[in-house]
């Protein structure tokens, strides 16, 4: 018997060794697995930028008049007054930098609301809050006169916010609450009322019409850096907001009960959301119009390469939206013969058959 007890021990020795190895070597493959996805992530929102930045060229030198890249690079770098020089520096320059931020400013806005809705068919144009920050400029236009973005900046901001509490507390009323098929429709109801309030302001009266006629419909058109300067400040503080907010919003996504346990702040969370998407949108509105369907693609898109985890899925959304914007700003110049499109017709163009197959969906996929 004393001779077992050591071939038992020496046994049991080596058992807890093997399962300390194997344990060691499942962590070693799971930190190894992290750190690639960390460095495909990585890798792909580089390879993002470098597609923004050919698609910002790409937007200044098409146009009307076709400018070669080399001259554009000169006209950026070493201007001369020349007059391709001055279409760059003065005409395209702006509508490009705006198309950029405006494009980021709303997909990172519906990259939140998703997020903070759980709602997969949430977006600025399809919840109203665009038709709500559009409809405030209008009466801001129309009854005090202003005609500049940092005059009617500030109604911008109050439509945004008020349409969306309506737009919330229509669509959660009743048994089932505010599932997403129901904030969409009470988006689009409150949306058409709000446009045809403002389309009713328009006939009305000419000066308002000169003012809106192609920012209604979303646009960049004639945009130069004075609108740039006076929103910037806007844009710039929604998205550093909405970029740090990415933690947060991961650990809302477990649920509140558990979220609550992990020590999260969820109405503050909720609060600052709330106040990243009305300066993202408020803004954006503001600067370009109401322009729908960019915060509904792009989340969707970022989603499938970076999964959920949202401190990924923002600045994937950013960039991704301002590919888009900068990309159907350009289409909309070439797309015609003799004139071009706006870049709300060509968003609305792709973005309608999305949204109509996520509706169509049996089973929406849980965010």
């Amino acid at each position: 018997m004393s001779l077992e007890r050591p071939s038992t021990a020496v046994t049991g020795a080596s058992g807890a060794g093997a399962d300390a190895a194997v344990a060691a070597d499942l962590l070693g493959d799971r930190t190894r697995a992290r750190a690639r996805t960390h460095l495909a992530r990585t890798a792909g929102l580089a390879a993002a930028l470098g597609v923004l930045v050919a698609c910002a060229l790409l937007s200044i030198a098409v146009g009307a008049k076709a400018i070669p890249v080399a001259t554009v690079w000169d006209a950026l770098w070493s201007y001369d007054g020349s007059y391709d020089h001055s279409v760059v520096r003065e005409l395209r320059l702006p509508r490009t930098v705006l198309g950029i931020f405006v494009g980021a400013a709303l997909g990172l806005a519906g990259a939140l609301m998703q997020a903070l809705t759980r709602n997969p068919l949430a977006e600025p144009g399809i919840l109203g809050v665009n038709s709500g920050a559009a409809a405030a400029v209008v009466v801001a236009i129309f009854v005090f006169g202003l005609a500049t973005p940092a005059q009617y900046l500030w109604f911008s901001f109050i439509g945004a916010g008020l349409t969306a509490l309506l737009v919330y507390s229509l669509g959660s009323r009743g048994r089932t609450g505010a599932t997403p098929v129901r904030l969409a429709l009470a988006g689009t109801a409150v949306a058409a009322v709000l446009q045809g309030f403002v389309h009713s302001i328009i006939l009305l009266d000419d000066f308002v019409f000169d003012r809106i006629r192609f920012w209604q419909v979303g646009s960049l058109v004639g945009r130069d850096l004075d609108i740039f300067v006076q929103v910037w400040p806007f844009l710039m503080a929604g998205v550093v907001i909405a970029l740090l907010l990415g933690p947060a919003l991961n650990t809302i996504a477990l649920g509140e009960d558990l979220a609550a346990a992990l020590g999260a702040r969820i109405n503050r969370t909720r609060a600052v959301t709330a106040l990243a998407i009305i300066l993202l949108c408020g803004a954006a509105t503001a600067a370009a119009g109401p322009i729908w369907f960019v915060g509904l693609i792009v989340p969707h898109i970022a989603r499938t390469l970076t999964g959920p985890d949202q401190r990924w899925l923002l600045p994937y959304s950013a960039v991704l939206a301002a590919i888009l914007l900068t990309g159907a700003d350009t289409l909309g110049r070439i797309v015609l013969p003799n004139g071009e499109l706006e870049v709300g017709i060509i968003t609305a163009l792709v973005g309608a058959p999305v949204f109509i197959a996520l509706v169509r969906r049996k089973k929406m996929a849980r965010i």
